[in-house]
């Protein structure tokens, strides 16, 4: 399968909608730098999300999540938040990375 990174936020960008457009069911989305917005809860994003959730699994980088003054107490139900080392991880699970940039 495949992991996809998405760095734009969501709330400037398309790339997520094209993202989601696009993952397989059982692909990983990790969300990275400004992406990181699509993660929080309270958003008009949330629903949607946490819809695509259940089909891929979404991912949010920890240390993006930091640098931007969001805790993991932020993050959408269901959304796994990883380290440097799980961005690592997931690169080397995944047979593709496609990068939405």
């Amino acid at each position: 399968m495949m992991l996809h990174t998405v760095n734009k936020s969501p709330f400037m960008s398309n790339n997520l909608d094209s993202c989601l457009r696009v993952a397989k069911k059982g692909s990983a989305i990790l969300l990275i730098e400004d992406g990181i917005f699509a993660a929080l809860k309270g958003t008009a994003l949330t629903d949607k999300v946490s819809a695509a959730n259940a089909d891929t699994q979404i991912y949010v980088l920890g240390p993006d999540l930091a640098a931007r003054g969001y805790g993991e107490d932020a993050v959408i139900e269901g959304v796994k938040v990883v380290d440097y080392a799980g961005f690592v991880d997931l690169a080397v699970e995944h047979d593709k990375v496609q990068s939405w940039v």
